[in-house]
C-alpha cells in the first residue's frame, strides 16, 4: 500500500449553493449549480515537497472545520510545451496532488457509476483543470466524474540509486503512476460520500492518460480498484522498450552529474523551478521504468500471460494521429521519396515494412505515410493493447477509429493555436511554424467530443455535425461507464472484438458505422519486427 485512507463515513448534504461532504480527512464544501455539485482541489495525498520530493504519495494531514473545495488546486510542475492546453488551475507548484469531483447525486446512497479521467500531455504536461476534461457534462448523464492530477517529468519519474535505497520498496521513479494509484485508493474509500459506487469505477484517459490506464491495468497494486477501462490513443505495449530500474537510475545519476549535483540531498534542496528549467534539454526527459514495485515486470509480459486487470476495455485511436510530414519532412509525397525514407530510417526492416505499407501510386503516398507515421507514434501500441487483452483478458473489448476532423478555427482566433502533426505544438515554437493541413482526426481531437465538452473550446467553429458526432461518442462512453457495454438506445450497434481474428471496428464520424479492420497485416508485421532481436 502506498497510502492508507480510512474508510469513508461521510454524509452528503446539499444546501443549494454550498453542498458539504465529509470524507476521511475532513469536511469539504463545494459549489452547487443547476443540478450538479462540484468539489475542486481536494487533496488525496500530502504535498510532495521537501523530504517528500521523489517519494511515494504520503497520507493527507487531516483538517479541522470546513475546507473550501471551490477552485482547482495547482497543476504539476511543467513547461508550456503544448499550445493546445489551457488551464483553470491555481498556478504551477510541486504541491499538486489534488483531484476534482462533479456529481449529480443528492444523497450518498445513490451508487452512481464513476469515471476517473487521467489527462494527456506526454507525462510532461497537462492538468485536471483543463476545460476539455471538465466533468460537468458527464455528471449530467448520471455519472460521478473525477479528474486527477499527477506528478510529471522529473518530479514524477526521476530515478536514482539513493532513492531506491531509501525506499521501503527498493524502487524509484513511477511517482506519477503511484499518484494515480493513490487517487484510486481515495476514490475507493471516499466516493460513496459523493453518491458514487466504489465497485463501479471506470478509469479513462487520452494519450499519456491512456498510457496511464494501460499501466494501472498492468500493475499488481491498482488492478483491483476499477471495474472497466477506456483508452484513447496510447498504451505501454508499443514498440518502445521500457527501461529497467538500473537503466533509469543511471539516467538519474547522469542528470545530477550534468548539473554538478551529485547527491540526493542536494537534488532535493534544488528549487523546483531550477529543476524544471533543466528538463528543457532533450536528454532530460524522464518516463516510466520497470521498478520492481509498481511494475514487477514488463507490462507487455503481464498482458501476454493474462495477469492484467480482467476488466472490459473500450479502446481506439484517431485517423491522423501523426501527419505524413512527420515521416517525409519537406520531401514531396512520391513513391520514390517515400521508399527512400523508409529504407534510410528502418534499414533491414524496411523491405518487410514496405510490403504492408505499400502505396501503389504517388497519389496514395500521403495516406499510407500518414497511416505509417500514426502507427509508429501511437496507434500500433494501442492496437497491441486491444489485441492482447482480447486474447488473455477474458472480458469484452470494443475498438474504435475516430475520424471526424476538427472544423476550421473561428476567424478571430487566427493561427494562435496551430497544431503540429495532430494538434500538438511546442508553445515556444507556435509562432515560428505552421502545421500541415490535417485531412483526418488529429491526435487529441476526440477529447471534447467524447466528454461532451465542445462548448468549452472556443478555438474551433463547431458545426451542427460536430455536436451530432459528440452526442454519439459521448453516448457510447456513457453506456460503457454505466454498463461496461457501449451499446444502448440511439447509437449504432458496436460488436465486441473476437479473439485472434480481424476486429469489427466502430468508425466514429458524421456517419458512424462498423467495419472490419483493413490493416491487421500491418500490425502483425510491426509485432513481428518488435520481437525480432
Amino acid at each position: 500500500m502506498v497510502i492508507t485512507i480510512h474508510s469513508t463515513y461521510a454524509q452528503f448534504n446539499e444546501n443549494v449553493s454550498n453542498p458539504q461532504v465529509k470524507v476521511s480527512d475532513g469536511l469539504l464544501e463545494g459549489v452547487y449549480k443547476s443540478g450538479i455539485s462540484s468539489f475542486k482541489g481536494i487533496p488525496f495525498a500530502a504535498p510532495p515537497v521537501g523530504q517528500y520530493r521523489w517519494r511515494e504519495p504520503q497520507p493527507v494531514q487531516k483538517w479541522q472545520g470546513v475546507r473550501k473545495a471551490d477552485k482547482f488546486g495547482p497543476r504539476a510542475m511543467q513547461r508550456p510545451i503544448f499550445g493546445d492546453m489551457n488551464f483553470r488551475s491555481d498556478g504551477v507548484s510541486e504541491d499538486c496532488l489534488y483531484l476534482n469531483v462533479w456529481t449529480p447525486a443528492k444523497s450518498n446512497n445513490e451508487k452512481l457509476p464513476v469515471l476517473v479521467y487521467f489527462y494527456g500531455g506526454g507525462l510532461m504536461a497537462g492538468d485536471g483543470s483543463e476545460p476539455r476534461y471538465d466533468g460537468e457534462s458527464m455528471a449530467r448523464k448520471g455519472i460521478v466524474a473525477i479528474t486527477v492530477n499527477y506528478r510529471l517529468n522529473i518530479f514524477g519519474f526521476f530515478s536514482h540509486p539513493e532513492l531506491s535505497r531509501e525506499s521501503p520498496y527498493h524502487a524509484s521513479g513511477n511517482y506519477g503512476l503511484l499518484d494515480q494509484y493513490a487517487a484510486l485508493l481515495w476514490v475507493k474509500n471516499n466516493i460513496t460520500a459523493f453518491g458514487g459506487d466504489p465497485n463501479q469505477v471506470t478509469i479513462a484517459g487520452e494519450s499519456a492518460g491512456s498510457f496511464s490506464v494501460s499501466a494501472q491495468m498492468a500493475s499488481p497494486l491498482s488492478k483491483e480498484l476499477f471495474s472497466a477501462a477506456i483508452g484513447e490513443s496510447g498504451s505501454l505495449l508499443g514498440n518502445r522498450a521500457l527501461p529497467s530500474l538500473q537503466e533509469a537510475e543511471k539516467k538519474g545519476q547522469a542528470f545530477g552529474a550534468a548539473l554538478n549535483v551529485n547527491s540526493l540531498e542536494a537534488l532535493r534542496a534544488m528549487p523546483a523551478e531550477k529543476l524544471l528549467e533543466a528538463t528543457a534539454k532533450p536528454e532530460a526527459n524522464f518516463s516510466v521504468n520497470i521498478d520492481g514495485y509498481f511494475f514487477t515486470e514488463n507490462p507487455l509480459d503481464v498482458f501476454k500471460r493474462g495477469e492484467q486487470a480482467k476488466v472490459p476495455l473500450l479502446v481506439g485511436w484517431n485517423s491522423e494521429e501523426m501527419n505524413y510530414r512527420a515521416l517525409l519532412g519537406s520531401a514531396e509525397p512520391t513513391i520514390e521519396n517515400y521508399t527512400k525514407v523508409i529504407k534510410e530510417r528502418f534499414g533491414k526492416q524496411a523491405e518487410a515494412l514496405l510490403q504492408v505499407y505499400n502505396p501503389e501510386t504517388d497519389g496514395e503516398v500521403e495516406e499510407v505515410a500518414t497511416d505509417f507515421a500514426s502507427d509508429q507514434f501511437i496507434a500500433y501500441g494501442t492496437w497491441r493493447w486491444a489485441d492482447l487483452h482480447s486474447k488473455t483478458g477474458g472480458q469484452p473489448i470494443y475498438r474504435y477509429l475516430y475520424e471526424r476532423p476538427r472544423p476550421p478555427m473561428r476567424p478571430e482566433m487566427g493561427n494562435a493555436v496551430a497544431g503540429l502533426a495532430g494538434g500538438i505544438i511546442k508553445g515556444e515554437d507556435a509562432k515560428k511554424e505552421s502545421a500541415p493541413k490535417a485531412q483526418g482526426a488529429v491526435h487529441s481531437a476526440e477529447i471534447e467530443y467524447a466528454l461532451g465538452n465542445l462548448p468549452t473550446n472556443r478555438v474551433y467553429d463547431w458545426q451542427p455535425e460536430d455536436y451530432e458526432v459528440s452526442g454519439v461518442m459521448q453516448a457510447y462512453f456513457e453506456h460503457f461507464i454505466k454498463t461496461h457495454d457501449p451499446n444502448g438506445l440511439g447509437v449504432p450497434h458496436w460488436p465486441k472484438i473476437k479473439n485472434g481474428v480481424s476486429a469489427e471496428v466502430m468508425h466514429i464520424n458524421v456517419e458512424t458505422k462498423v467495419a472490419t479492420e483493413k490493416y491487421r497485416n500491418r500490425y502483425l508485421q510491426l509485432e513481428k519486427l518488435s520481437e525480432t532481436p
